[in-house]
């Protein structure tokens, strides 16, 4: 492929990718000979290190107000993966992400790992929001809105 790693990819590249609706945000990189396990494609807890990987990318894309400031500390509270298909040496793969549900101090985010077209892994994650008490607080307004605006979640 054609496509920038880990450069945020448009809706447009991700379209012509394989990667389809309702899918809009999405990450480009390259299986790595470290992230093997000893069957040759990649171990299961490097998803969650990619995942994560492509949160901190997901909330830089929204701007500085969702990054620095007073927003609340956001907790992994409960994480899960499928796996559909082996991921190998040397393929390139395109990570998604995307907010599909919204409650009160938590929102869940589903995943997915595209190679060639083929989605191979999917996953989700909720998050929690916390005070610097580590209570719960409701999620910020403009953070809500935005995940419905470009993601489509839905408040529960």
């Amino acid at each position: 492929m054609d496509l920038p790693y880990l450069t945020p990819l448009t809706v447009e590249q991700l379209r012509s990718s394989g990667v389809p609706e309702p899918w809009t945000f999405g990450l480009m990189d390259r299986v790595r000979f470290g992230e093997l396990d000893v069957l040759a494609h990649v171990n299961n807890a490097v998803y969650l290190r990619w995942f994560e990987n492509l949160r901190i990318s997901y909330f830089r894309s929204y701007g500085d107000e969702m990054e620095r400031g007073t927003r609340p500390k956001i907790v992994l509270r409960n994480i899960g993966l499928d796996f559909k298909a082996e991921v190998k040496l040397g393929d390139d793969y395109i990570l998604t992400g995307r907010t599909v549900e919204l409650r009160n101090s938590s929102f869940t985010m589903q995943y997915g790992v595209y190679v060639r077209g083929t989605l191979t892994t999917t996953g989700h994650a909720v998050i929690v929001c916390l005070s610097p008490e580590n209570k719960k607080i409701p999620l910020p307004d403009n953070w809500r809105q935005k995940f419905i605006d470009r993601d489509g979640a839905v408040q529960l």
